[in-house]
């Protein structure tokens, strides 16, 4: 069954939250998105779904996002991506695209009270409460008729401009022809890591005056 998100009649005031960016936000709950125009930055929220959380951690960390694609984009409404069995766009199957997950077991629900603002992200799901997996999807405006049935698991923090560029499928379905999709996702903390580790900080004194400049010209 596709993982769909039904479309309310009505949509709810907008909630407005604190602006927030990169430099404000845990590195271990940080998520990062390379997109073909830029990065996305989002701020995952393990306090009020730990477990949702660890699974966007766990595919990240084993490179299963890398190359999915954005399936299904309506505009005004949102960008969903995530399918890790049938959406890499490398092998992409038009047929069952949207139909996929991780080969992890499905997630309980863990609905909460934070709300589907333009840039929140959500963990798509089929009718059952308790089906959500690996896609998720990212609001491209005000969605709070979805509060309360989705998990809200992150919210972007920088880069919506970019995400505003994603690629919109057909009127109604949102069904992406020759889809955009993220290039490569990761964990803040890990590219903090590899950035002291190819500056050199971190190695002890020794280390670092064995390596010496080579005077200019």
């Amino acid at each position: 069954m596709k993982k769909l998100l039904a479309i309310a009649a009505f949509i709810l005031p907008f909630t407005m939250t604190e602006a927030k960016t990169k430099a404000d936000i845990d590195p271990e709950n940080t998520l990062l998105i390379d997109l073909d125009d830029g990065q996305v930055v989002i701020e995952m929220y393990p306090d009020t779904a730990p477990k949702h959380v660890a699974r966007i951690k766990e595919l990240t960390k084993a490179g299963k996002y890398d190359g999915v694609a954005f399936h299904r984009v309506i505009d005004g409404f949102m960008a969903q991506t995530g399918d890790v069995q049938f959406g890499n766009i490398k092998k992409l199957n038009e047929g069952r695209v949207g139909t996929g997950g991780s080969d992890k077991p499905d997630i309980p629900a863990e609905f909460n009270e934070r709300k589907h603002g333009k840039g929140a992200c959500s963990m798509a799901r089929s009718s059952s409460p308790n089906s959500a997996n690996s896609q998720f999807f990212i609001c491209l405006d005000n969605a709070n008729f979805l509060d309360g049935q989705y998990t809200v698991w992150g919210q972007v923090v920088e880069g919506m401009e970019f995400v505003d560029k994603i690629k919109r499928g057909a009127p109604g379905s949102g069904s992406v022809t020759k889809p955009d999709h993220m290039k490569k996702v990761s964990l803040g903390a890990a590219a903090k890591s590899s950035k002291k580790a190819s500056s050199g900080e971190g190695k002890s004194s020794k280390e670092i005056k064995g390596k010496k400049k080579k005077p200019t010209k």
